[in-house]
């Protein structure tokens, strides 16, 4: 049951955070940065949100840098949104799956490209 409760809530902030991302004004915080994953420890007081950037991972860490210093601010909104009786300490970490998989889709696209002129 609180495994079930964990993953819950990692989705709910998940969304809250997406919303809040927008509403950040740090300058490091720019691009298409999105968040790929929030989990969440099972006493509910730390939650691990990874951020990943369609620039690469370079981008990502200094989203990271701009985040964490704008932790303060996501944890009051995320607290105002969900109705948790204690809302979870932030911690970013930058994630290049979102490059990666880009990556991988221009690989298959250039494979089917390759067997088209074949």
């Amino acid at each position: 049951m609180s495994g079930y409760r964990m993953d819950r809530t990692g989705e709910d902030i998940m969304r809250e955070l997406t919303a809040i991302l927008r509403t950040v004004k740090d300058p490091r915080v720019s691009g298409l940065i999105s968040i790929v994953r929030a989990d969440v420890t099972r006493d509910m007081s730390y939650a691990t949100v990874y951020i990943s950037s369609m620039d690469g991972i370079e981008a990502a860490k200094n989203a990271v840098k701009g985040l964490t210093s704008a932790a303060g601010y996501m944890r009051r909104e995320l607290g105002a949104a969900l109705k948790l009786r204690h809302v979870p300490e932030l911690r970013f970490v930058a994630d290049d799956s979102i490059a990666y998989s880009s990556h991988i889709a221009q690989t298959l696209r250039g494979l089917t490209t390759e067997e088209d002129h074949e």
